[in-house]
Order: C-alpha cells, then structure tokens, then sequence
C-alpha cells in the first residue's frame, strides 16, 4: 500500500492542472460577468421604469434560484427545447457569468448610486449627455470604490467552480474525484484538494485586504 506522501505527490500534476482549468473558467467567467453586471447594474439605475423592471427581475430570479439549478437548466433544459449541443464547459461559464453577473449589477448599482447625485447635475450643466457624464464622470468614480466587492465576487465565483463537477468538466473538484475513484484515498486527495482552494483563495483574500486599504486612503 502506498505511503500517504506517494499518493498525494502522484496525485499533484493532475490536480494542479485541474486548478489550471479552475482559474480559466473563473477569469473567463468573470469577464462576461463584469459585462453583464456593467449593463444591468446601468439598467437599474436607469430613469425607466421598463429597464428597471427588467434588471429587477433579472436580479431576483439569478440570486433566488440555486446556482446548481442553473446549471443544470443550461446543460440539461435548454439542449432538447432548442435542439442543440451545448458543450460542457460553455454550458458551466454560461451559468457562473449569469449568476456572477447577478450579483455583479447590484456591486454596479450600488457603487453608482454611491456617487453623489450633485456630480451628475454638474457634469449635465458643462453640457454632457446622461451617458457622457455616466462614463467620464460617475463611472469612475464608482469603479473605484467597487473594486474590493469584484475582488471578493472573484473568490466567490472561484468556489462555486466546484459545482461544475456535476456536468464532468475537469476542474480541480471533478480531478480530485477521478483520482479517488482509482486509488481510494479520500483522506489524502480532499485535503490536498482544500489545499489547493485554500491558497487560491488565500492570495485574493490578501489582494482585497491591500485593495481595500489602498481605496480607503
């Protein structure tokens, strides 16, 4: 029987390539998220009352529904109803930018409307269009007090990669199982498994900490 040592070095390359892939889906995530977020969290803050009613709902049903539904809505629901393949991990960025993207349209909202709403009338007074002033002025401004709530949204969407194992994408979650299911050493790969999430996280916990001291100066 091998030692504990041997099965966690063996077992090392296939996890770290699974955080590999676990940081890619994360970042491509995030990036559709940001975009999503950046046009509700607008529409929220819209004068219209149809735009606002749209964000609202969008925001409502994505925070009121179970992440791991979602997924399983996008993977398995959609296919049959719209007769197409949608391949695993398309399907698993596809549910983390709209729930991310959820989540990120209040951060937007929230840091806008932060933003005195005298700033707004000034920059409508020299002249600039709502969406002018929005973009040179109240935008960022409003960026820069949200950037610690991206950074945590970040670490959320990090650990919520661990869902994707359901549909078999081979994130670090789902590389932890298949070396289990060869060697049956739960103990040893899990911990190296939590390991692996712990830095990971660890390092953007202590980048929202060094951002947040930086903004607040």
């Amino acid at each position: 029987m091998s030692s504990s040592w041997d099965v966690i070095v063996d077992a090392l390359p296939v996890l770290a390539q699974g955080s590999v892939v676990t940081l890619k889906i994360t970042v491509i995530s995030l990036f559709f998220a940001l975009l999503i977020g950046l046009l509700f969290g607008l529409m929220s803050t819209s004068r219209s009352k149809v735009l606002r009613g749209i964000a609202t709902a969008y925001v409502d049903v994505l925070r009121g529904t179970p992440l791991l539904v979602q997924i399983f809505f996008i993977y398995f629901g959609l296919p049959p109803v719209l007769d197409i393949k949608i391949p695993e991990t398309t399907a698993g960025i596809l549910a983390l930018s709209l729930n991310a993207g959820a989540y990120l349209a209040e951060i937007f909202r929230g840091g806008i409307l932060s933003i005195d709403k005298g700033q707004m009338e000034a920059a409508r007074s020299l002249g600039l269009t709502h969406g002018k002033a929005m973009r040179l002025v109240i935008l960022p401004q409003a960026v820069r007090r949200m950037i610690p709530a991206f950074v945590n949204q970040f670490i959320v969407t990090l650990k919520d990669t661990s869902l994707l194992t359901v549909i078999g994408i081979r994130e670090l979650m789902n590389s932890g199982e298949i070396i289990i299911s060869g060697n049956f050493r739960s103990f040893e790969i899990w911990a190296v498994v939590a390991v692996f999430y712990f830095l990971m996280i660890y390092i953007l916990s202590l980048l929202s900490r060094s951002l947040e001291r930086r903004f607040a100066k």
